[in-house]
């Protein structure tokens, strides 16, 4: 029998699937907040147990504002995933971040429009911290992973996270070059939120695909364009993804571990039974009598 993964990855624009996932069985899962964005792949890298979802469904079918971050985030955790690797197509703000380029970024600014970015509510509040919204020993493998596979890859930087699905209009890109902004992309600050919620690591390996459209050799983004780069990343990017898999698991003493122990607010006999069930995966354990509570 297989044992459950702890390691999650997150395939964004033109990452579908891994070609070196071995022993594969697909999971299809459902959660309280509805269905993933597609099955589950469970599967063998680099000798660990990891899941594999497609973020925008099979085919690429889901926009960004489409995408049900709450159910794809959750079923990792109801497979028992401790980690998530997220790849996702970025636009670069910074001339050094160059077409092909990686970039590992440390901080979000948030550019979205009324997603829903907490599994909470409904009479259950908790607020997590987020100063530091990707995992600093997590981030930290995929860098060194990145460097190993022989990528060209940045340390640190802030994503900027849009709405879309439009790109960017001229007047917004200089904008946030003029606010020290270093990256562009649509899906990635809720996924944080919510795995920090989740008590999951998380962090992201940025591909670039363009300069937005602020560099005057690309005064327009376009799909043409952003495939192409992507096809050319997408070995790099499984290669990256791998060796870090590889260096996994590490020992868990970041704030992600236990970031709910201090998080909620709600009397415990106040909090709808319902509710109870439905985030038991996410606050069981700090729900029982004598559990640590704010």
């Amino acid at each position: 029998m297989m044992m459950n993964p702890t390691i999650g990855i997150i395939g964004g624009s033109g990452l579908y699937d891994m070609a070196d996932l071995t022993d594969r069985e697909e999971r299809r899962l459902s959660t309280p907040f509805g269905e993933p964005s597609s099955p589950y792949v469970t599967a063998t890298l680099r000798g660990r147990r990891v899941a594999f979802l497609a973020r925008h469904g099979q085919g690429h079918r889901l926009m960004p504002s489409e995408l049900n971050f709450r159910a794809n985030i959750f079923g990792f955790k109801q497979l028992g995933v401790e980690y998530i690797l997220s790849a996702s197509a970025v636009g670069s703000l910074k001339e050094a971040y160059k077409p092909l380029d990686l970039v590992i970024p440390d901080q979000f600014f948030d550019r979205t429009k009324g997603r829903v970015s907490t599994f909470f509510g409904r009479g259950l509040v908790a607020h997590v911290g987020f100063a530091h919204p990707f995992c600093p020993h997590l981030s930290g493998i995929a860098f060194d992973a990145a460097r190993h596979a022989g990528a060209t890859v940045h340390k640190g930087g802030t994503y900027v996270c849009m709405e879309g699905p439009q790109f960017s209009t001229l007047a917004e890109s200089k904008l946030y070059r003029s606010w020290g902004m270093d990256i562009i992309g649509m899906t990635n600050l809720q996924e944080a939120k919510l795995a920090r919620e989740a008590e999951i690591c998380y962090t992201t390996i940025a591909l670039v695909t363009d300069y937005d459209c602020w560099h005057p050799a690309h005064d327009k983004v376009t799909v043409e364009l952003i495939v192409a780069n992507l096809m050319q990343n997408a070995r790099v990017a499984q290669e990256v993804i791998a060796e870090a898999v590889g260096r996994l698991p590490f020992d868990r003493t970041c704030e992600c571990a236990t970031a709910l122990k201090y998080a909620i607010i709600t009397r415990p006999d106040a909090i709808p039974a319902a509710v109870k069930r439905e985030l038991e995966p996410l606050v069981g354990k700090y729900l029982t009598e004598g559990a640590p509570t704010s």
